[in-house]
């Protein structure tokens, strides 16, 4: 446990990718193999709770930690809401003990005490977790709580670990991110799985890393668009306010990409990114979200066993109704992917088809280092070959230049669309997102102004700030919620909210606060959809702020009918 103690300490406070890099190299270096996998777990997202196993909710460890340290609730509470983060709180309200217990290593930590008491009583439970406070340093204490709170950031990004595995072994990069799909089982067994240099029957099983695009927005700014610059997968959109101007100017993109001759054009679908892997008669159907599919789309899965050769195709699974010209919007495709076997009407109701756009193996070959065009060329030749309406190619866009694909990019709404896709015709296909061959031209957002009735505070950096926000429309006389977001307001305004919040509290619920309708936003979304499950009646996609409306009163947000009439 000290030697990832070590590691976390270090990478908290390193602000320098490199320096974070040759930690993680160092640590895998010297650290036990089975200590190390379940390092590489914990790095990747994993937790030790959950999953069915719970070991401590924040109620208990407040009320433990209270217990143990002597402490009122309302000092446990104030202590938490000063740190803004309960594994720090819990390790701070602890002094360290006269005598460091030895130490324990980080797989027997997890593995022979925290999860075999889990489910227990709560005296199991509470009397294995003080016991630990009670044994261990600052550093260690502070790591056992992230283990408990499932809270384990540290700026490290899953890509970044994968480097540091890459740069200590040797091996490429996209094999360890290919061996790391999926579910898997830290272990010493896995870890020498997954650094072997020799190809593994496992190997044929797992999909490949998904090549991710960056926004074009990025390719416009001359501060960020370094080609072959990493960053983390998607979140909300990413674009800042000023970026839509930029996206808006035909010149722009074309002093940024050069010819439109040296790239392909296809349209951004809004369904699920998914690879369809036909290898003999094994049929597999995997998500971006490193998620196996089967049995929830029986229809794709009957179409790829009549595919003319072993493949593996990267594309969009979208409800789609047989002889329409759009697909049906994305609320109709989250029904089946909810239903690990869908019954006949389900099936009739919501018809799916995979729209194909890379071709990433043939015949057991990787396909993946050819260029854009070549890949494209046979996989036009094989779904062509195939002729099934449940597995078609995404078809190209063809623009003669780009005042052309601009005028095609500001009518993808009303073909059902997010925008364009811009490939370089040279391009490999990659692991991650990698800026400079795959962008993403999306749709200017629709927006409404909204009023701010609710915030909580954030994580992270932010976790003693109130960041996250509760928007609201009105409807006669009430307003009632529409959206969260947390993204579109620089520094600067967000500590402004936040004092502005903390004065202007009406209630609290738990973590959340909600406060005096006084201030407008502006909010920019995708796409509006009607939802039973929302208290509006509609869902936006990707909601988020692209100001702050301080010029407007709140008598003069809009409404919910407006919001409504842009549902499809």
């Amino acid at each position: 446990m000290r030697r990832f103690a070590r590691l976390y300490r270090e990478l908290d406070r390193s602000t320098a990718t490199l320096d974070k890099r040759a930690a993680l190299v160092a640590y895998f270096r010297e650290a036990p193999p089975h200590d190390a996998a379940w390092a590489l777990f914990l790095l990747a997202g994993g937790k030790v709770a959950g999953a069915g196993r719970r070991i401590a909710n924040t109620r208990e460890l407040r009320e433990w930690i209270g217990q143990a340290a002597s402490l009122p609730d309302w000092l446990v509470d104030d202590s938490y809401d000063q740190v803004g983060d309960l594994a720090e709180t819990l390790a701070l309200l602890l002094d360290d003990p006269v005598a460091p217990a030895d130490d324990i290593s980080l797989a027997e930590w997890i593995e022979r005490r925290l999860v075999p008491v889990a489910n227990r009583d709560p005296a199991v439970r509470r009397a294995l977790v003080v016991e630990a406070w009670a044994s261990l340093c600052f550093d260690e204490r502070l790591v056992f709580n992230k283990l408990l709170t499932g809270a384990l950031r540290v700026g490290v990004s899953q890509r970044l670990v994968q480097q540091a595995l890459a740069e200590m072994s040797g091996l490429d990069i996209a094999r360890i991110a290919q061996r790391m799909l999926g579910s898997w089982t830290p272990s010493a067994q896995f870890l020498r799985d997954l650094l072997s240099p020799d190809e593994l029957p496992s190997d044929r099983r797992q999909p490949y890393p998904f090549f991710l695009a960056s926004p074009l927005e990025q390719a416009l700014r001359p501060d960020t668009a370094s080609e072959g610059t990493d960053t983390d997968a998607d979140a909300a959109p990413d674009a800042d306010a000023a970026a839509p101007v930029l996206a808006n100017d035909p010149d722009a993109v074309a002093r940024a990409l050069g010819p439109i001759d040296d790239w392909l054009l296809e349209w951004k679908w809004d369904g699920i990114r998914l690879q369809l892997i036909r290898r003999g008669a094994d049929i597999a159907l995997w998500s971006r979200g490193e998620e196996r599919l089967d049995g929830r789309f029986p229809e794709i899965e009957a179409a790829a066993l009549t595919l003319p050769r072993d493949c593996v195709f990267d594309g969009e699974l979208l409800a789609w109704r047989p002889g329409e010209s759009a697909p049906m919007p994305f609320t109709a495709l989250q029904t089946r992917i909810q239903r690990r076997k869908p019954g006949p009407k389900t099936l009739a109701d919501t018809p799916v088809r995979v729209q194909v756009y890379d071709l990433l193996e043939l015949d057991g070959e990787d396909w993946r280092n050819r260029p854009q065009a070549e890949r494209r060329a046979m996989l036009e030749t094989l779904v062509a070959q195939h002729d099934d309406p449940r597995i078609v190619i995404s078809p190209r866009v063809d623009a003669a230049n780009w005042a052309q694909a601009a005028a095609l990019r500001a009518d993808a709404r009303a073909r059902g669309v997010e925008g364009l896709m811009l490939k370089r015709a040279d391009a490999r296909y990659q692991a991650g997102r990698r800026r400079g061959d795959w962008w993403k031209w999306k749709i200017d957002p629709l927006t409404i102004d909204a009023v701010l009735i609710y915030a909580q505070a954030g994580h992270g950096r932010r976790s003693t700030l109130y960041t996250d926000y509760t928007f609201a429309l009105w409807d006669g006389d009430t307003l009632v919620p529409v959206a969260k977001a947390y993204s579109g307001l620089d520094d600067r305004e967000i500590l402004a909210l936040d004092k502005w919040i903390r004065a202007h509290t009406l209630e609290r619920f738990g973590p959340v606060r909600s406060v005096t309708a006084h201030h407008v936003f502006e909010l920019g979304f995708e796409a509006v959809n009607r939802s039973s499950r929302h208290k509006s009646g509609i869902a936006v996609r990707f909601p988020r702020i692209l100001r702050w409306r301080r010029d407007k009163p709140i008598a003069e947000a809009d409404r919910l009918e407006t919001l409504r009439a842009l549902a499809r």
